[in-house]
């Protein structure tokens, strides 16, 4: 028996869809899961990564999948994100978004206070404070790997990448797994959702109206890969220019102006067709990024950093419940958020819209959180978490020459 068996890209696509059908399923028919409002990628992926690792042990081979396809997709969904969002919503969502900016720069703060003095207290270098903070968790798995580099040459800590890359990972498992529970209490506390509009449209703006059809499907499609073509280019061009923003921040913007310039000129996307594209390509994204979770060097690289990455995910729960729930505005849209507001605080923006599709698709649509999210966790949580990493790693102020 081969020690590895690869899967081409195609049988890795119908392996992932297999694997997040069982999680629908799970997601639907068990009480437990179905309350809590885990996303079905979280939950299939997961038990997958799971029941590959029990293979392994027992001598049995490890699966090797083709998930070249996963980058596009990620740049797809949120391309069909801008082509979803309206600037009239936007405008509407400008208090809603000056809020929760107001709570996450001092979360931040929070973040790689609490993972600098849990390390300390470990007797850990504290570096792996700001590693199992705001670097790896609020930045995620790119932002690791930058400052990865940077502390192995200054500060010649062993392992640090494979520390960064782990704690990103549990991460981004934990951001999907509290998100749901925590948005579900707050929908409740609120009051519940209020009644949807008949006069929108859409899977998560409100109610279709209209079916979706292959002409619909293939018109957000052939709105959404010009997108995802024309902001590629910006970021390549912004990138020499010395500017860095992320790609799908890019993809995103070109696919609002693409909607809503279309919609001047008196052409209409049909929402629904472009949510239900945007929705597959997360759902694929996570799953597959689930499925490769390399579980085996999570369990024994992890060590202390799951004691900081625990006590984390306490401070995110009750921010989320007691800031930016409260300061965004007690009702069902900061519910919402706040459930996203775990995903990409402990993980990253994908976990946070997969939240909010778990929440929206029980509850109901909230389209003033599906503009504003992405938004802050695609560009205004970078910039500020820059500025406190920047802060915390002046000399002297918590690493001593």
């Amino acid at each position: 028996m081969p020690d590895v068996i690869s899967l081409s890209a195609l049988p890795s696509l119908l392996a992932g869809c297999l694997v997040l059908v069982l999680g629908g399923v799970l997601a639907e028919q068990v009480p437990v899961l179905a309350r809590f409002n885990i996303p079905a990628p979280i939950i299939g992926g997961l038990l997958f990564a799971v029941a590959a690792l029990l293979v392994e042990s027992a001598g049995g081979p490890r699966l090797a999948l083709d998930t070249s396809p996963k980058a596009a997709l990620l740049l797809l969904f949120f391309a069909s994100i801008g082509l979803t969002a309206d600037f009239s919503v936007l405008r509407r969502g400008s208090t809603h978004l000056l809020r929760f900016l107001v709570a996450l720069f001092p979360f931040l703060l929070a973040q790689d206070v609490l993972g600098v003095t849990i390390a300390s207290l470990l007797g850990l270098h504290p570096v792996l404070g700001l590693v199992a903070g705001s670097i790896t968790l609020a930045g995620g798995h790119g932002t690791g790997a930058a400052y990865a580099d940077r502390f192995a040459a200054e500060y010649n800590i062993l392992g640090i990448m494979g520390l960064t890359m782990i704690s990103a990972t549990i991460g981004l498992v934990l951001g999907g797994l509290i998100g749901g529970p925590v948005a579900g209490w707050l929908v409740r506390r609120a009051g519940g959702a209020p009644a949807p509009r008949a006069a929108t449209a859409g899977v998560m703006t409100g109610p279709v109206t209209t079916p979706v059809t292959t002409l619909s499907l293939v018109g957000v499609l052939a709105a959404g890969l010009p997108a995802v073509i024309a902001g590629q280019w910006l970021a390549a061009t912004a990138q020499g220019a010395g500017v860095t923003v992320p790609e799908f921040l890019w993809c995103l913007i070109v696919g609002l102006l693409i909607r809503n310039g279309g919609a001047f000129a008196g052409i209409r996307l049909h929402d629904a067709a472009a949510e239900l594209m945007g929705s597959f390509c997360l759902s694929v994204f996570l799953v597959w990024t689930m499925m490769t979770l390399d579980l085996r060097s999570v369990i024994s690289l992890a060590g202390p950093l799951l004691i900081i990455i625990a006590a984390q995910a306490v401070l995110v729960v009750a921010w989320a419940v007691y800031v930016v729930f409260r300061l965004v505005g007690r009702d069902y849209e900061a519910a919402v958020s706040a459930g996203a507001f775990c995903g990409f605080a402990m993980g990253a923006t994908a976990t946070a819209i997969a939240n909010m599709q778990a929440i929206v698709g029980r509850y109901g649509p909230a389209p003033k959180s599906f503009v504003v999210v992405p938004i802050v966790g695609a560009f205004f949580v970078d910039l500020m978490n820059l500025a406190v990493l920047t802060v915390f790693l002046l000399p002297g102020f918590v690493i001593r020459p």
